[in-house]
């Protein structure tokens, strides 16, 4: 039997309900009227949390890639646009306050040391480390550090590299997802087979994190074991921005929450009976 990790009040594990975390990452566009909105979304459709993304942007990028030419709603710059995505302590204050107030937990992924310091202010429920930081032997540390539950992605990462983040953080307090690193992902690309793998092979819940189009992959992958999934959502995939494309509008939430939450139904207890509903019908169509 499969560990389980606790957020907040929340059991997280095989036979517990999927935890369902609707990720707004830098789908706000620096926008906290539009984050808010993205909140209001994630909690009207029934998900478990939100989360975002948080840089210390002069610590994660060197000069040369902030002064790469890149046009934007920002500016002319790479750095115009990293600084424009981030959010400051008044902006996550109003985010945290907000949460609060719907009682919906939320997190982020932290890119460096500094910004786990920073998010830390506003003790969050858990952190999540990004496929891109998996590596990050220093940031591993600092979030094991926290005492706080770890999930962890596992995109563009080879299974040598994922097993020594796993000797980092240890099994307790950790969740490991499956993922893609491609935005979205193609269908011959998602390989959810590779979630029994990983239930086989860590001894801690697994769950996924999709960047597929579409919401019929994400159920197939708590179908498959994942007892939790985290997705991307926007206001509109046809806003400015790089995650949008990967990302569920508000109604597609709607359905995959819906879906997701039948799961459990549809699979049922794999004991095979005759049901009470199934007697009239028997007794109308069997002649023998």
């Amino acid at each position: 039997m499969n560990k389980t990790v606790k957020i907040k009040d929340i059991t997280v594990g095989d036979n517990y309900p999927c935890f369902i975390i609707a990720e707004i990452g830098i789908n706000h566009n620096g926008d906290i009227e539009t984050a808010k909105k993205l909140i209001n979304v994630a909690h009207f459709c029934g998900c478990n949390a939100v989360k975002f993304q948080k840089r210390t942007v002069d610590k994660v990028y060197t000069k040369e890639e902030l002064s790469i030419p890149r046009d934007s709603i920002f500016g002319k710059t790479n750095g115009d646009l990293k600084r424009g995505l981030e959010f400051d302590y008044d902006e996550y204050k109003i985010i945290n306050e907000y949460c609060k107030e719907l009682k919906m937990p939320w997190f982020a992924s932290c890119w460096d040391v500094d910004s786990v310091d920073f998010i830390e202010q506003f003790d969050v429920c858990a952190h999540k480390i990004s496929s891109a930081c998996l590596t990050d032997i220093e940031l591993l540390k600092k979030i094991k550090s926290t005492n706080k539950p770890v999930l962890l992605s596992t995109g563009m990462s080879t299974i040598d590299e994922i097993d020594k983040a796993v000797d980092i953080l240890g099994t307790d307090n950790l969740i490991i997802y499956h993922c893609t690193s491609t935005y979205p992902t193609s269908n011959n690309e998602i390989n959810l087979n590779a979630i029994p793998m990983l239930k086989e092979r860590y001894n801690c819940p697994i769950g996924f994190s999709g960047h597929e189009r579409g919401i019929f992959p994400s159920s197939a992958a708590v179908i498959l074991g994942a007892c939790s999934v985290e997705r991307h959502i926007t206001l509109d995939r046809t806003m400015w921005g790089s995650d949008q494309a990967a990302s569920l509008e508000p109604e597609g939430l709607r359905k995959l929450v819906r879906d997701i939450r039948n799961v459990k139904d549809i699979l049922g207890d794999g004991i095979k009976v005759v049901y009470e509903s199934e007697l009239p019908i028997r007794k109308k169509l069997r002649r023998k």
